[in-house]
């Protein structure tokens, strides 16, 4: 239950001044920072070696890299967008923010937080020191299916580093989710009860929970998949016994969870910002939580659609038909609600907004495509083709990360005291609209004429080139998108006044009521809470409005 008094911040006991009170801080708000620094820069180390990988598909025997070279660098690429971008960049987030949004003074744990901070770096190096040993990375795609991950195809050590990097990373999730629920369970400020508290806080507890149970079934497998590679066991090899059947088993019933770990945050995101740029409250607040919490239970029904084409039982086969197609009904739920929140409202499509309206059509697209893929025998067309590409994409790329960034844009002015650009906002989310629908539309049509994913190269007059190579362009757009944006932060954070004030946005939530950047302590005194818009009801109050509320059209 919520505390009476607010928390007391457990910082360093001696001050550290520069670069080592960054370094050495157990202060949430720092710790989010670098969180968001730390996964941008791996979102644009992923992106270059997208940006190869594209190259070497943009035509016929293209030469650009050896085979290979294409089987690591395709590998790291995802492994690095998952397991170091899109499931830490929600953490980022959740460490500066969900503290001020409850009316807590720090995490429940501050040195576990700064822990889990410091382990993201120490995995990615371990990673990617696989690239400067004999062997080269890991190269059999970031599921990292048996046979092919044993001795005998993978006898480099690349592998075991991946394991052992995704292990860290494991810890470091855990550690982190456990933190954000301890948090949220012990430390809302007086009258933030579970019923008021915004909905991107509930999105990471629900998020958390995923994280928790979840997470030890990938350590577990993983652990399996190093000891049959190093030690002489047999989980998955079948010439003694072992099936590698199992691995999808227990490598699915994590990642597909995971899934909904890289989406639900930047779910909690968008529901933050449609209401504020339409001038509007949530509508449907309860319904987005359930639907959330849906979603988070209905996804660990659901991992076996993975594997269809490895001959699941007609009863399995059909019942996990059905749990996928189910899914979208929560899904579906929390569309119609943003949808409801922008119906009728005051529409401001500044940059935050501009993000958040894209990730609700990418994300459609995606999640069409899901319910596509239930079926059966869709699936068993095009299993492991590029249509599976496309939809993974539209899911994470359209939705994951439309949505940070519509939390980067949103937010950043808390954290600095200035705004981004808002004319090279929106050339980025143009260019990044357009080359993401340049590079993942054609995927679908290459799919159905029946290119597989995970090929160096293709033969020529197989009706695969044009799209490829549109797929390609499309891949150079979302670069230069991201070009735009690291040359607005920049600007931004070196030139532009600080003119942002406290609550530049009008903003529901109690992050808004106090100055930006926050003072390290967070909150002196904290305001009566009624509702799950605090910020809003002292603004009316201030205003002589007191009592008054919106109507939804």
């Amino acid at each position: 239950m919520a505390t009476g008094a607010i928390a007391r911040p457990a910082h360093e006991a001696k001050e550290y001044t520069g670069l080592l009170a960054w370094l050495l801080t157990t202060d949430h708000k720092k710790i989010g920072i670098m969180y968001l620094i730390f996964t941008i820069i791996f979102f644009f180390t992923g992106g270059v070696l997208a940006l190869l990988v594209r190259l070497q598909l943009a035509w016929s025997d293209a030469g650009i890299l050896s085979q290979d070279q294409y089987n690591q660098f395709f590998t790291m690429h995802a492994s690095t967008m998952l397991f170091l971008f899109v499931i830490p960049v929600g953490a980022g987030f959740a460490n500066y923010l969900l503290p001020l949004m409850i009316g807590a003074k720090d995490m429940a744990y501050p040195r576990i937080n700064a822990l889990s901070l410091w382990l993201i770096p120490l995995a990615a190096l371990v990673m990617f020191s696989s690239f400067f040993i004999e062997g080269g990375s890991a190269a059999a795609g970031w599921t990292e299916y048996p046979p092919l991950t044993n001795g005998t195809f993978m006898p480099g050590k690349g592998t075991d580093l991946w394991i052992l990097g995704v292990q860290i990373l494991g810890i470091s999730s855990v550690g982190g989710a456990i933190n954000f629920l301890v948090t949220t369970m012990t430390m809302r400020a007086p009258g933030m009860t579970l019923a008021r508290m915004p909905i991107f806080v509930w999105m990471i507890v629900v998020t958390s929970v995923l994280v928790t149970f979840a997470t030890p079934v990938l350590a577990g497998v993983l652990t399996m998949l190093f000891t049959d590679r190093n030690v002489g066991t047999s989980f998955f090899d079948p010439r003694e016994g072992g099936n590698p059947i199992l691995w999808q088993q227990l490598f699915w019933f994590y990642s597909h969870p995971a899934v909904y770990i890289m989406v639900l945050p930047a779910m909690g995101i968008i529901s933050e910002v449609l209401p504020v740029f339409s001038r509007k409250p949530l509508f449907g607040y309860k319904a987005v939580i359930y639907a959330g919490a849906a979603i988070g239970v209905l996804g660990f029904t659901v991992w076996m659609h993975h594997m269809f084409a490895t001959g699941l039982s007609a009863p399995l086969t059909i019942w996990t038909m059905f749990a996928t197609m189910s899914i979208g009904v929560p899904t579906g739920v929390k569309m119609f609600n943003w949808l409801g929140t922008m119906w009728g409202g005051s529409i401001s499509l500044k940059a935050p907004m501009l993000f958040a309206v894209g990730f609700l059509f990418m994300f459609l697209i995606g999640g069409i495509d899901g319910v596509y893929s239930a079926f059966v025998p869709v699936d068993y067309a095009l299993n492991d083709t590029y249509w599976v590409v496309s939809h993974i994409h539209y899911v994470l790329f359209g939705g994951s990360v439309f949505g940070i960034f519509a939390g980067i844009f949103y937010w950043f002015p808390k954290m600095t005291g200035k705004f981004l650009n808002e004319t090279l906002g929106k050339l980025q989310f143009w260019l990044m609209l357009i080359g993401m629908n340049l590079t993942f539309m054609p995927m679908h049509i290459l799919g159905l004429k029946g290119m597989p994913r995970r090929i160096a190269d293709y033969e020529a007059g197989l009706g695969w080139e044009y799209w490829n190579l549109v797929a390609t362009i499309g891949a150079f757009t979302i670069g230069v998108s991201m070009m735009v944006f690291i040359a607005n932060f920049f600007m931004s954070l070196k030139t532009a006044p600080k003119t942002a004030g406290d609550d530049p946005w009008e903003g529901n939530t109690l992050e808004w009521m106090i100055s930006s950047p926050p003072p390290e302590q967070n909150f002196d005194t904290l305001p009566e809470i009624n509702s799950e818009r605090p910020a809003w009801d002292a603004r009316m109050q201030r205003q002589g409005f007191a009592g008054r509320t919106q109507q939804h059209s």
